[in-house]
């Protein structure tokens, strides 16, 4: 068989796994963000998943009274990261985007 076939055969069967396995961590952060929501919800405001990146990187954002508080990067931080971390031990940052 051609080399390069069975290279590009091996790159697609790991571009899939490595689909579904991404799919299968955002259904983990969204049970955990279901769990944080509520206090987020409780002072107004609320999360959403914009991007799960390559390295692992978890782009969130915050909307409502979150949007433009200037205590946001602490619930970021302090409470909506440490609880996807400890949930999600493979996301490295949760960070904000605009």
């Amino acid at each position: 068989m051609n080399r390069s076939y069975m290279e590009k055969n091996n790159n697609l069967k790991k571009s899939i796994m490595d689909k579904t396995k991404k799919e299968e961590l955002l259904k983990r952060i969204d049970t955990t963000l279901e769990n944080v929501r509520p206090y987020l919800q409780a002072d107004g405001g609320d999360i959403e998943v914009v991007d799960l990146t390559d390295d692992f990187i978890l782009k969130v954002r915050l909307t409502g009274a979150c949007h433009g508080c200037p205590y946001s990067m602490q619930t970021l931080k302090a409470g909506v990261e440490q609880a996807v971390k400890l949930d999600n031990p493979e996301i490295v940052e949760v960070v904000a985007e605009q």
